[in-house]
């Protein structure tokens, strides 16, 4: 008994190969082999017959011989016939499950008993780049708790579970199941394999981070308005119940205080959406010169009324990127509107867009100021939720502390870059970097 004849024997009954795909799986060649010789047997068994046996007739050698030879090729053929049926059958439920590997959303991997990939439907390559078929599931998958898992389902039969994170283009989360099948080697025989089936969870473990970032976030940051406007309802419903001017007052602030709530909620919604979809790039083609002259137009009013000049430098041509373009038009608002309150001092501000080459032809849109500028031990935590370097001007100015938490995370889901340079005094410059496309390709509503 060979080793294959001994797995089958002890595997599942569920996984053990159907007796006439095992037929199947023989080679066309050793079956006409089989009947060729079969027929010389007979036929020199019947020679020895007829010459051992006195007074038989000659004719009868004659007679016989072809006859068995006939019966021998009559039931190869029909040998044939019958794999030949088996083969077409098998082929057909093949396609079957090829047609549903390749529909699964989900990416599914199919490994032999040497953890060499058998089958990947096309989600399982979009997340896995390197991984091909023949090759070691290793050299495309470098994450040990999956390896040890298809070695152990290889080992014991069992089914695993595990779970895999992968931070890097954007951070995904899936829930492993590995489950042992029987695949077909490189001899047509069956043997054991093993199926990594991915399940997706990064959206559900979002929408679980951001409810409780949520709740901490709006509990904490709307406490202070919420208790101001309370504290001025109690003092118009009493002291100053008829106080007119007191009344105009109070009454102004806290309007200013429920614009600074609504602002909130809205930034928190937001970032909030853009998080969910962070690990999904943007496919649009959008023209980033129209977006930010929009955005200038738009605060064209807030700049007069903040004495601020605002001046462009940008390219005659287009210049086009793959994007979402109301992201976009977010991200050049909260830069361009941080630029024009916080460095408004310095009287202007310069935004231009330049194409540069960085590991690839990109895009780079920069804000600067000539206003006080941020102090070095700032700058790593300006992108911070509801971080900022000047508490008390950033709630003056109506700011939420969302606006650059907001843009970074716009520009991380364009696969892009945000870099920010300041000097005490000297004002500062926000960047963002994002790659270009081919000069053809722009918006058509662009």
């Amino acid at each position: 008994m060979d080793m294959s004849a001994a797995m089958n024997e002890r595997a599942p009954a569920a996984l053990r190969p159907e007796p006439e795909a095992v037929d199947a799986q023989l080679p066309d060649r050793v079956s006409r082999r089989g009947a060729f010789i079969g027929g010389i047997v007979a036929s020199a068994a019947l020679i020895a017959a007829t010459l051992l046996i006195d007074g038989q007739p000659l004719w009868l050698f004659a007679v016989a011989v072809p006859a068995v030879l006939a019966g021998v090729a009559i039931a190869a053929s029909r040998a044939r016939s019958r794999r030949r049926q088996v083969l077409v059958a098998a082929d057909r439920r093949v396609a079957v499950a090829e047609a549903l590997l390749a529909n699964v959303p989900d990416p599914v991997i199919l490994v032999d008993r040497r953890s060499v990939v058998r089958e990947a439907n096309a989600a399982a390559l979009a997340l896995f780049p390197g991984l091909r078929k023949r090759h070691p599931l290793s050299f495309g998958l470098r994450a040990p708790e999956i390896l040890d898992g298809v070695e152990d389902v290889l080992r014991t039969g069992r089914t695993a579970k595990v779970a895999y994170s992968q931070r890097v283009p954007a951070e995904v989360t899936f829930d492993v199941q590995i489950a042992a099948l029987e695949t077909e080697g490189d001899d047509g025989r069956s043997e054991p394999g093993v199926m990594l089936f991915f399940r997706d969870l990064t959206n559900a473990r979002r929408l679980e981070t951001m409810r409780v970032d949520f709740i901490a976030n709006v509990s904490h940051e709307l406490r202070t308005p919420l208790a101001s406007v309370l504290g001025f309802i109690e003092t118009l419903q009493g002291p100053a119940r008829d106080d007119a001017k007191a009344r105009e007052r109070f009454l102004a602030i806290m309007r200013d205080q429920s614009l600074r709530m609504t602002r909130l909620i809205d930034d928190l919604l937001s970032l909030s959406r853009i998080e969910l979809r962070a690990h999904v790039a943007p496919t649009d083609a959008v023209d980033l010169i129209p977006v930010t002259r929009q955005i200038l137009d738009t605060l064209g009013p807030l700049a007069r009324e903040n004495g601020v000049t605002i001046a462009e430098d940008f390219p005659d041509s287009p210049a086009p990127i793959r994007g979402d373009r109301d992201e976009l038009l977010r991200v050049v608002e909260n830069l361009v509107e941080n630029a024009v309150k916080y460095g408004g001092s310095g009287g202007k501000v310069d935004v231009s867009l330049t194409r540069i080459d960085e590991g690839g032809p990109c895009y780079r849109l920069a804000v600067r100021d000539y206003g006080p500028g941020v102090s070095a031990d700032h700058l790593p935590r300006l992108t911070e939720r509801f971080y900022r370097a000047d508490v008390e001007q950033s709630r003056q100015k109506g700011g939420t502390g969302l606006g650059l938490a907001i843009v970074k995370h716009i520009v991380a889901r364009h696969r892009g870059k945000l870099s920010i340079e300041s000097e005490p005094g000297q004002g500062a410059t926000f960047a963002v970097t994002l790659p270009a496309l081919p000069a053809p390709h722009v918006a058509a509503d662009d």
